[in-house]
């Protein structure tokens, strides 16, 4: 096991390594019961869903782990499944078995992008002071996320904030403010106390602190009322589950799917863009998330991204990993989810110290349990893994220390890569600002041509996907 995943030479241990393993599939593993919850809104039988989403995320991150011997997990993504259904089934009129074609076609362009050596291109074309600040900005958006999920933040009512528009008329006032909530909630407390074992634990450099924290907060939540431990045990409908993914396997290829998505004329071109919008995110959610976890802790070297530029087919680190990111979502697509992406909560198990592919095994293989294991996976509170979230996301804010904010050249883009992440809730966005307002700069100080070409391409699709976005 040493000799196959080179423990050794990453510094780290069997026991490391599944301890990491087990930290991320505890921190993503809420994504087994959310993703069907949001695509069988669709129309897709929830059971098929929750059995896709455990196969592609399984096979993806499997691959992995064996094929790039990397530490990250593979999932349906977040954002792209909210996507899949409020925008291109309830929005656009799409079926979910159209949508899923899209999806698989997403897929293939990956593939294509990444055996071209485009997607490894545009890695090493991104400014070595916006890398900086998108894997700062990964860390707060990572601990935002974990920040929402224990509930802390509530929204108060504020009218003149935002005002809600249809069709030019207003019918609502929102808000989005948000304020810390009274802390007199059971939920909102265990969290509390998560955070502050969690922090006591890595602070006393405790090994497998964030594992720990997450096992305790569990098992704290009991007493409290906030677990239901009467949950496991209980059947979960697998064999229905099986029959109705057998109704969803390879529904792209059957009269409801790919013929009819180009059998009209009219909406080839939406289709077309969709699929754009598609390939857009995922593809800049996965960069994204390697650069903000993979330049810190090494496991993207600058040798290995050499390597992988001036050798071809997958010799490196990174050519596999692109690899198997590829692949996943044309397999999600098939079994029945939407874009299956390379997860940001694999920062956690870095954290926890992963640095190879044996963490992904262990959590492919918790992810295959889980068919069987569901309820027990599922008493995890979100209260119990948003304290890891949290931390995970102080530790990256340490890529902040490489930009010169002294320097508003670097700064302007550099917030937008970075604190613009977590306050619209995408890496991708994050990215695409920050790419926007360096390329303004660049254009300011009569320097464009100093800026890559593919970050140029890249900035221009940015803004026509924005343009789409607001058409559509």
């Amino acid at each position: 096991m040493d000799k196959f995943f080179k423990l050794e030479q990453n510094g780290t241990t069997v026991a490391t390594e599944i301890i990491a393993g087990l930290t991320t599939f505890f921190t993503m593993s809420y994504i087994i019961f959310v993703n069907p919850a949001i695509l069988s809104q669709t129309g897709i039988p929830w059971g098929a869903v929750f059995l896709a989403t455990i196969i592609a995320s399984a096979v993806g991150t499997l691959v992995m782990g064996l094929f790039a011997n990397v530490p990250y997990a593979l999932a349906p993504g977040m954002g792209l499944n909210a996507f899949f259904t409020y925008t291109v089934c309830f929005g656009l009129g799409f079926t979910w078995q159209q949508a899923l074609a899209m999806v698989f076609i997403c897929g293939l362009i990956n593939i294509a992008l990444t055996v071209t050596k485009i997607r490894k291109v545009i890695i090493t074309a991104i400014p070595r002071g916006l890398q900086s600040a998108i894997g700062g900005g990964i860390g707060i958006f990572i601990a935002y996320i974990g920040i929402k999920s224990a509930g802390l933040l509530s929204f108060t009512s504020d009218p003149g904030t935002y005002t809600l528009l249809d069709s030019g008329t207003v019918v609502a006032n929102s808000s989005a403010v948000p304020a810390l909530v009274t802390l007199n909630d059971p939920t909102v407390l265990l969290a509390l106390i998560g955070l502050a074992l969690t922090v006591i634990l890595l602070v006393l450099r405790v090994k497998g602190a964030i594992l720990l924290g997450i096992i305790s907060t569990t098992l704290i939540g009991i007493p409290m009322g906030i677990v239901d431990v009467s949950t496991i045990g209980v059947s979960s409908g697998i064999a229905k589950s099986f029959s109705e993914l057998g109704t969803v396997f390879g529904a792209i290829f059957s009269s409801d799917g790919f013929p009819s998505l180009f059998a009209d004329p009219s909406k080839i071109l939406l289709v077309l863009i969709t699929i754009f919008a598609f390939s857009m995110t995922d593809i800049f959610d996965t960069i994204g998330t390697f650069i903000g976890t993979g330049r810190k802790t090494g496991i993207f070297s600058e040798e290995d991204e050499q390597a992988m530029l001036s050798s071809s087919g997958f010799k490196s680190k990174m050519d596999k990993a692109l690899f198997a990111d590829s692949i996943a979502t044309s397999i999600g697509a098939l079994f029945g989810t939407s874009n299956t992406t390379t997860y940001v909560e694999s920062a956690a198990g870095i954290g926890a110290g992963g640095r190879t592919g044996l963490t992904s095994v262990v959590t492919a293989l918790l992810f295959i349990l889980s068919i069987f294991l569901a309820p027990v996976a599922g008493i995890v509170p979100s209260a119990a893994t948003a304290p890891a979230l949290i931390v995970v996301g102080i530790m990256m804010l340490s890529a902040f220390v490489d930009i010169k904010w002294d320097n508003l050249e670097d700064a302007i883009p550099s917030f937008f890569a970075g604190i613009f992440m977590a306050l619209c809730y995408s890496i991708s966005y994050g990215i695409a600002g920050g790419f926007i307002f360096y390329c303004l700069v660049k254009l300011c100080k009569g320097q464009l041509r100093q800026v890559h070409p593919v970050v140029t391409v890249s900035t221009v699709f940015f803004i026509l996907n924005f343009i789409v976005l607001a058409l559509i």
